[in-house]
């Protein structure tokens, strides 16, 4: 891949989202409901972060609004 797409890796991309909810000051709480919806948005749609884009984001959702 180019260096304009770098290559997602799940532990990292986790990691980062733990970075940006802790300098915005949540709840750690709130920071694990937030990884673990990630961690189940992935596993859902059986694929990796790297594969995912905004089409299986939409999926997940209206999944969960039928649910």
């Amino acid at each position: 891949k180019s260096a304009a797409y770098p290559v997602l890796h799940a532990k990292k991309f986790l990691n980062q989202i733990r970075e940006l909810i802790c300098n915005k000051y949540y709840n750690l709480r709130t920071e694990k409901a937030y990884v673990q919806w990630v961690r189940l948005c992935v596993k859902w749609n059986g694929c990796g972060i790297a594969d995912m884009g905004l089409h299986e984001i939409e999926v997940f959702e209206a999944m969960l609004a039928k649910e």
